[in-house]
Order: C-alpha cells, then sequence, then structure tokens
C-alpha cells in the first residue's frame, strides 16, 4: 500500500528540524524540487502498476527465480521488508533519516516526497521480485471473470478516492516537492473526515485489503500475501491513530467516538 500517513506541520518541523543551513539558491531548489518529484511519481505509477499486474495473476507471474524452499525465505523477507520498514521511517528517528536523504537545507520540506518514493521502491520490489510457488488453485472464466474483474477495478478505485479524500498531495508525494519548488512551506491537509472518511475511520487501509481478496487468480503466493497485508491494514492503522490522539486530541477522540474503525457498523450513542 502506497501511502504517507498524515502528520501536520507542527510534528514534522518537531520530528525534523529545519536545516541552519543558508537557504537553497532559486536555481537550485527548482532543479531539486523537479528531480525529486519526477523521481517520486515515476517510481510510484511503476510500483501501482506492478501490484495490479501482479495480483491480478495471483502473485503467480513475477520476475524472481528461486525455488523451493530458498522461494519461500525470500518472499517471506519481501512480504516483511514492507511493513517493518514503512512502519519505522514514520516514527521520529526515521523521519528524521527520511530527511537526511534529500539535500541540505531542503530535507524536511520534500519529506512526503522522500517518503513516498521510498515506499515505491518497497512495493515495486515486493511484487516484482516474487519467487513464484507455481501452483495455480482457481482462475476466473467467462462471466465469473468479468464479475471479478469489476470488484477488482472497483476495490482500487475505492482506494483511489480515500487517498484522494485523505488529502492526494500527501499519498503521492506531490506535496513536498511542489512547496520545495514554490519556495513556500508544505500545507499539510487537515485531519480527515469527509468523503469516504464520514462512514470509517480507516477507509484507505480497507480499500487496500479489499484489492487483495478481489483477484481473479488464486494461488498459495496471493493467500500468504493477502493475510499478511491484511494483517498489516487491521494492525497499522492503530499506531497512526496513537500519532492522531497526540496530534488533534479532543477533536480526533470526538471524531473516533462516532466513526467506527474499519466496518461501517452502526454505533450505539449513549
Amino acid at each position: 500500500m502506497l501511502r504517507c500517513h498524515e502528520v501536520n506541520e507542527s510534528e514534522v518541523s518537531r520530528w525534523c528540524p529545519v536545516s541552519a543551513s543558508a537557504p537553497v539558491s532559486s536555481g537550485r531548489r527548482t532543479i531539486i524540487a523537479v528531480s525529486y518529484g519526477l523521481i517520486c511519481h515515476v517510481f510510484f505509477l511503476i510500483a501501482v502498476l506492478t501490484m495490479m499486474a501482479a495480483m491480478f495473476f495471483g502473485m503467480s507471474r513475477s520476475l524472481g527465480g528461486l525455488t523451493s524452499p530458498w522461494s519461500w525465505v525470500a518472499n517471506v523477507a519481501l512480504l516483511i521488508q514492507f511493513p517493518v520498514l514503512h512502519s519505522l521511517l514514520l516514527s521520529a528517528r526515521g523521519r528524521r533519516a527520511v530527511t537526511r536523504l534529500a539535500p541540505r537545507g531542503t530535507g524536511t520540506t520534500l519529506v512526503t516526497t522522500t517518503y513516498v518514493a521510498i515506499a515505491a521502491v518497497q512495493v515495486f520490489v515486493l511484487f516484482a521480485l516474487w519467487s513464484p510457488s507455481g501452483i495455480i488453485w482457481w482462475q476466473a472464466q467467462g462471466v465469473t471473470l468479468g464479475v471479478m474483474v469489476t470488484l477488482y477495478a472497483t476495490s482500487w478505485l475505492l482506494l483511489g478516492l480515500a487517498m484522494t479524500n485523505a488529502g492526494l498531495s500527501v499519498q503521492t508525494g506531490s506535496l513536498g516537492w511542489t512547496a520545495l519548488f514554490r519556495g513556500i512551506k508544505p500545507v499539510y491537509p487537515k485531519m480527515p473526515e469527509t468523503g469516504l472518511f464520514r462512514l470509517i475511520r480507516q477507509p484507505i487501509y480497507v480499500a487496500f485489503a479489499l484489492t487483495l481478496w478481489t483477484v481473479p487468480t488464486w494461488t498459495p503466493d496471493q493467500l500468504v500475501v493477502a493475510l499478511v497485508l491484511t494483517a498489516y491494514c487491521l494492525i497499522g492503522p492503530l499506531f497512526k491513530e496513537a500519532r492522531f490522539r497526540r496530534i488533534y486530541g479532543a477533536a480526533f477522540e470526538k471524531y473516533a467516538r462516532s466513526v467506527p474503525y474499519w466496518l461501517p457498523l452502526p454505533r450505539k450513542h449513549h
């Protein structure tokens, strides 16, 4: 799942203090901004297309060529690296490390762009280098194939809508490089409460989980990927919500009391 967890400006400043170096010149700033933007968005597009294609075929068509048992050792490592590094880079120490991956004086501004670029590489590595087992349990055919393709496409559309509701500039990394290009501080979106966020608190994670389970081809590989990443989609948001409680306090508590976590089930009002 490609996304940059929402934070506000004060949180970024606290984790990633602005460099005390001299201001970056306008020309150099433009070159850096455009370069990081291109890298981020090209990586993002390649990663998403790779993930969509790999799961469409149930993880049965990838570039990895290892055989059992080493294939599963490598595949487990590929699966673990995504949630672990993805979460570590959101910690205070992780975000400071991310800022150091941009030229001096631009790291804090480019933090979302750099973070999304790293996440894109992680996703590409996971889905492109997977070593398929060669076992196919089930493939949709005929009308069933049409139904499954429709469900799969709808899941991706829901994911895109949820990301838009959360602030597409943050989710795609464009917030950082466009702010640097304009010579301003990034303006982070407010706590998302509109669109799909009116129904559940974690629509991005739910939509991504749906993409894992609506594929038209099922293999042992796809099942393992679906189980592990769904578990991440259930547990990962708990850490994000803990951060939201620190940032937004009573506002988030009020929102959490009225909107369910993962499923749009009715709430009892006391």
